[in-house]
């Protein structure tokens, strides 16, 4: 008869961590769909293209470094030092709030290249909100030029122009700074 009174708590706690994981897993999900996903744009397409793409795109690369050069021009470099910064960085080039960006595309001996197609896109570190994509950029004076970029928000920014000639296409980013005038 004293076996009868005894009672057994294993089946409450087996419940209990089954209603715990639950609460857990429900918790997960929920902050992960509150947190935001920015897709790179280092090759000015979605990721997943990228990734699936990724020999060709390096191909391409290799044919348009072994047929042409690529300069951006006529900007001034930046005092600006990402000291926060742990990796090594390029040179950073000042932005104004309203430029003209030009490329100059040239082949191995010098000359210009003026039938390729030249897109550049303006994007920030870490955001796609204040993206902008200007396709096709028009070839003036040997160069291919966007007349007026303006921006309206101080920091960094990447100028990333994509170049298409034939079956070569070649990609070139560059770090920029905006710090307005006071």
């Amino acid at each position: 008869m004293a076996s009868d009174n005894k009672k057994t708590y294993w089946p409450h706690m087996i419940l209990g961590f089954v209603a715990i994981g639950i609460i857990l897993g429900y918790w997960t999900v929920k902050s992960a769909i509150k947190m935001p996903v920015h897709e790179s744009n280092e090759h000015m397409m979605k990721y997943q293209k990228a990734d699936v793409n990724a020999n060709e795109i390096i191909e391409a690369q290799q044919r348009f470094d072994a047929r042409y050069n690529l300069a951006l021009k006529d900007m001034k470099p930046s005092d600006f030092k990402p000291e926060h910064l742990k990796r090594k960085h390029g040179q950073i080039i000042a932005l104004q709030a309203v430029n003209r960006i030009s490329y100059a595309l040239t082949d191995k001996a010098g000359n210009p290249v003026p039938d390729a197609n030249v897109t550049l896109l303006l994007t920030r570190p870490h955001t796609e909100k204040d993206d902008q994509l200007f396709k096709s950029l028009p070839y003036k004076e040997g160069r291919y030029t966007l007349e007026k970029l303006e921006l309206k928000k101080p920091g960094r920014y990447i100028l990333r122009v994509r170049a298409q000639k034939g079956d070569a296409v070649g990609y070139m980013d560059t770090e920029a700074y905006y710090k307005p005038e006071k």
